[in-house]
């Protein structure tokens, strides 16, 4: 499937779902892969918007900003982010963002950790590297290889679980037939982009395969 074509797909699921923060994320990560840094970082942001805890889309929305030389931007987006991660103790988005600020010249705000409330205990406590909420994490890898190892380890299952619901609607939208090569490999990119797994992590994995 061509990048135009998921494009389009992905700025329809917004259209029939605005609140469905995952779409909209998936569709910032297309627009990137598009070098349409300005409207990958309008859709990160309108992510943010939806789910405040989503610390990858501060993360990714401030690479697109500053892609986009809007570095004024970015270092007020990522000092946003950089500070709501580590207060939820994200630290993967959260040193990601340091590294951005440092490399802009911007101060790395001094963040005090937060205890978790005996609420947000109660929700679970492994943090979902995809969305920043607590969670459970998924009782085994959903498949085998480095790309099931590292939903494990970094996917919860609730949002493992939005997936498989939101995989649904790209099968019963595209017609996909998972038996065909074609299909599967669309299905795959989908779930690629819905959780956040960019072109280089897909080569680190082929290349921990290979080995």
């Amino acid at each position: 499937m061509d990048l135009e074509t998921r494009i389009a797909q992905f700025e329809n699921m917004c259209r029939e779902d605005p609140e469905n923060d995952m779409a909209h994320f998936s569709l910032a990560g297309a627009y990137a892969q598009a070098g349409r840094p300005e409207d990958a970082a309008a859709s990160y942001m309108r992510c943010i918007e939806l789910n405040p805890d989503m610390s990858k889309a501060f993360q990714l929305a401030g690479e697109q900003l500053i892609e986009a030389g809007k570095t004024e931007d970015a270092a007020e987006l990522l000092t946003t982010g950089f500070t709501s991660a580590s207060q939820r103790g994200d630290r993967m988005p959260a040193n990601a963002m340091k590294d951005m600020l440092e490399k802009l010249g911007t101060p790395v705000p001094e963040v005090e950790v937060k205890k978790p409330t005996e609420a947000e205990l109660a929700e679970g406590d492994f943090i979902c590297q995809r969305t920043g909420k607590r969670g459970h994490q998924l009782p085994r890898p959903p498949f085998k290889g480095p790309i099931g190892q590292w939903i494990f380890e970094n996917i919860s299952k609730q949002t493992w679980e939005d997936w498989i619901g939101q995989g649904t609607k790209v099968i019963n939208e595209l017609r996909l037939d998972l038996s065909q090569d074609k299909d599967a490999e669309a299905y795959d990119q989908h779930m690629y982009e819905y959780l956040g797994i960019d072109e280089s992590m897909l080569a680190e994995f082929q290349s921990q395969s290979a080995s």
